[in-house]
């Protein structure tokens, strides 16, 4: 598979399938600080990844309006 990591900016090809936990441990990626997406679609956990595919690791990037209501 084909794995695309937004921050620092690097492709990595991995072997076979994964699931998305799996994937994330051997990058060593927090899961809890990323999101992973393949095409349009956000993968949980749970997910398998199979060897032909391509996903995306993005930073989860969280924050609020500062606008008083």
């Amino acid at each position: 598979m084909k794995v695309i990591i937004r921050r620092p900016r690097r492709e990595v090809q991995m072997p076979g399938s994964r699931r998305v936990r799996d994937l994330l441990q051997e990058l060593q990626i927090n899961p809890e600080t990323v999101l992973v997406v393949r095409g349009e679609d956000l993968l949980t956990p749970d997910e398998v990844v199979k060897d032909e595919e391509t996903v995306e690791v993005v930073p989860a990037i969280s924050g609020g309006s500062t606008d008083e209501v």
